[in-house]
């Protein structure tokens, strides 16, 4: 197996996965991100304790200290690997099913990898696998490097850092409560599952908890922030004022509003960003989203006197933008909000309880204050599956994109870009009827269609 990062780490099928390969990952981390200590923890996939146990022989292997949180968030992790200036990993597939799994790493200070940083992991993970399961005299010197240091000072207790985590999102209210507010949690069967319930109780909210009870296979399982049908039910029912749904790692949230409808989170960035611009706390007045975010919210953006700053799919994209431009705001239509001045990557219990909070402080509900902040255009996703150059196919069809965006003359939005991952070319289309999103989106994908079957004669 090969090392492939994606738009965030290293996933895939868990018996992929291997002891051997895992430890070799673990050795190649410590020798680009050590020496030094590593904090890691994982969510609640079967799979999950054997790989956090060969990863942490790696990291160990190769010079470094482990401090393990067990189950938890990745944002704890990044969140303890910040505040302890460690490097991190965590053991997660996300929001993919409980047979997969895979491993994040974060750098020093719980930022996410560069590509530079990725591509050195890559040549160090190969050059490990090479040596053979010894390591090589690389791995050595590097143990012998970090071992005086380690030994300076005890590990601290992994428990002890969820609870200073759990402390510092309560602290992100700056002593409001959420007296008064009721709340649906779908915890996804994830990590978020021994941690989500009782913040939001402490902090004065009446909660009602759904699908936390992890069984190691039940993870994502038509729940959370892929499968909203449960949490949409429950709110109704309840009359509850937000429903929060979670991904089994908890690093994202989608909420649904009084009336049971989705809250996604491009409307979770407008209503932060509207909010934080009115107070004076939004740094640069400016967000930062890829981009797959609606047109919608680029609109209402313009309105506020907001600017936005896109870039290319993926929440780590978001990231390194938000640095350099020392920004504090921004994410994905998918739910990973950063609050970047309250956490070094995307934190779905962070981003829902700075959501519960506004409900509170403006007192209206959220459905009101969703669609006050922006509009959102019907939004027509599409695959298409292709067969050979995909940046040749999706040139060809370039002329057929321009015609049908100057069509659409600044009311709608077209995108057409090949995967990252899979051979397929994604359609998004965006327009002010629906009826006409899917017509143009059609029309693309068979557009598409015809000219892969052209590269491929």
């Amino acid at each position: 197996m090969t090392l492939h990062f994606g738009t965030d780490g290293v996933r895939g099928p868990a018996d992929t996965l291997t002891d051997t390969w895992v430890k070799a990952l673990g050795v190649a981390a410590a020798l680009v991100l050590g020496p030094g200590r590593f904090v890691v923890g994982r969510d609640t996939r079967l799979s999950g304790p054997r790989i956090v146990t060969a990863l942490s022989d790696g990291l160990r292997a190769g010079g470094c200290d482990v401090v393990d949180l067990g189950v938890a968030p990745t944002p704890a992790v990044a969140w303890a690997a910040a505040d302890g200036g460690w490097a991190g990993a965590v053991v997660s597939a996300s929001h993919n099913p409980w047979s997969d799994n895979g491993v994040k790493l974060f750098a020093p200070g719980g930022t996410k990898l560069d590509d530079a940083t990725e591509r050195r992991l890559s040549d160090a993970l190969a050059g490990v696998l090479a040596a053979g399961s010894g390591g090589g005299s690389a791995h050595n010197e590097a143990a012998t490097e970090g071992s005086s240091s380690l030994l300076s000072s005890p590990l601290p207790d992994g428990d002890e850092l969820l609870q200073r985590y759990i402390g510092h999102l309560a602290a992100s209210l700056h002593g409001r409560r959420l007296d008064g507010l009721s709340v649906v949690l779908d915890c996804a069967n994830g990590a978020a599952s021994a941690i989500a319930p009782g913040l939001f109780s402490d902090l004065g909210a009446a909660v009602e908890v759904l699908h936390a009870d992890p069984d190691g296979r039940n993870i994502n399982h038509e729940c959370g922030s892929t499968h909203l049908g449960d949490l949409s039910q429950a709110v109704q029912a309840a009359g509850a004022d937000i429903g929060l749904a979670f991904d089994g790692d908890a690093d994202r949230v989608l909420a649904v509003d009084g009336d049971g409808a989705t809250v996604d989170g491009d409307q979770m960035i407008a209503m932060l960003a509207i909010d934080r611009h009115q107070r004076g706390v939004l740094e640069g007045d400016a967000v930062v989203v890829t981009v797959m975010s609606n047109l919608g919210l680029r609109l209402a953006m313009d309105a506020a006197g907001i600017d936005v700053v896109e870039t290319p799919v993926g929440d780590r994209h978001c990231l390194a933008e938000l640095e350099a431009r020392g920004l504090v705001l921004g994410g994905e239509q998918s739910g990973h909000v950063i609050l970047r001045d309250l956490a070094t990557t995307g934190d779905g219990m962070l981003s829902g309880l700075q959501l519960a909070d506004l409900i509170v402080r403006c007192g209206r509900p959220l459905a009101d204050l969703a669609a006050g902040a922006m509009t959102r255009l019907p939004q027509v996703l599409r695959n298409v599956a292709v067969v050979g150059d995909v940046a040749a196919i999706v040139a060809a069809v370039a002329p057929l994109i321009d015609q049908r965006q100057q069509q659409l003359d600044g009311t709608g939005r077209i995108l057409v870009r090949p995967s990252g991952t899979e051979p397929l070319i994604r359609v998004m289309v965006e327009a002010p009827d629906e009826a006409e999103a899917h017509s143009v989106a059609g029309y693309l994908c068979d557009a598409i269609a015809e000219a892969a079957k052209e590269a491929d004669r």
